[in-house]
């Protein structure tokens, strides 16, 4: 534990900091097309629009993130269910993996506190509410099968994209894709988190703990079970790393298939 630490504190760190700035960007595009004294809000009248913008938005902040120095040396996980899937696929050490979802719990409730620390009384209105990941109209169930679907997808293209050399670059392209995607379409049913540590984020102020099991559970498993698709359709040697961007000069502290090679991308 102490020498993992010791060694790769940065990624742990950058982990954080990755996740309180996706944290602070859905916060602050929240309050701006979401409050009812926002002039965008005014301006915005159709709540399809306003999510169309809030999707962008998302979209390009985790395009940021992933194609960030920081991005490009951590992998840009973010997200708790994605390491959880990598550690199932052999290419994250425990001690990495532990680190790795402690820090992304932190740095998703730092920023939502730092927000709300700054403007609480906006943050905190209904309308925003903390940017809280809830279900719909739909129930609970829905949110659950709708969490779940997402997750695998989203899970399903990193891990094709990601291993194959022609696309491999493009990885974050697609996942920030989605993501607006999902915003768009899917957001109504569950709000669209398919990350535990972005959903606890938004409950710890307002202490919203009804529905969070949905996103404890939901995504964890649907990108398991993408990660089980995979390595059945082309096999375990054609997962290479744990990074969602590897064409740089950042170090790898993960069990890295680009450093032999034999275990190379075949080329697609």
């Amino acid at each position: 534990m102490l020498k993992a630490l010791k060694r790769h504190w940065p990624e742990y760190l950058m982990e954080a900091a990755g996740l309180g700035i996706f944290m602070i960007s859905a916060c602050a595009f929240a309050m701006l097309l979401e409050h009812p004294e926002s002039p965008a809000r005014q301006a915005i009248a159709d709540p399809l629009v306003r999510r169309m913008v809030m999707g962008i938005a998302m979209g390009l902040t985790a395009v940021g993130i992933i194609f960030s120095p920081w991005g490009k040396q951590s992998g840009a996980h973010i997200n708790p269910a994605i390491t959880v899937t990598f550690f199932r696929l052999g290419k994250i050490a425990p001690w990495d993996a532990l680190f790795y979802i402690t820090a992304q719990c932190a740095g998703a409730i730092a920023g939502v506190l730092l927000v709300a620390l700054i403007v609480r009384t906006v943050i905190a209105h209904p309308s925003v509410n903390y940017v809280a990941t809830v279900p719909g109209m739909v129930g609970p169930v829905i949110a659950f099968i709708a969490e779940f679907i997402i997750s695998f997808i989203l899970m399903f293209v990193v891990l094709v994209t990601s291993n194959t050399q022609k696309l491999a670059r493009y990885t974050g392209l697609f996942a920030g894709a989605l993501v607006a995607t999902y915003i768009i379409v899917e957001a109504p049913l569950s709000g669209m988190s398919m990350n535990p540590a972005r959903s606890l984020g938004s409950a710890v102020p307002p202490q919203l703990w009804e529905f969070l099991w949905i996103y404890f559970t939901a995504p964890p498993l649907g990108m398991l079970l993408a990660a089980e698709v995979y390595l059945r359709l082309r096999g375990a040697h054609r997962v290479i790393c744990a990074k969602l961007h590897h064409h740089n000069d950042k170090r790898c502290i993960f069990r890295c298939g680009y450093a032999a090679p034999l275990t190379a991308p075949p080329k697609d």
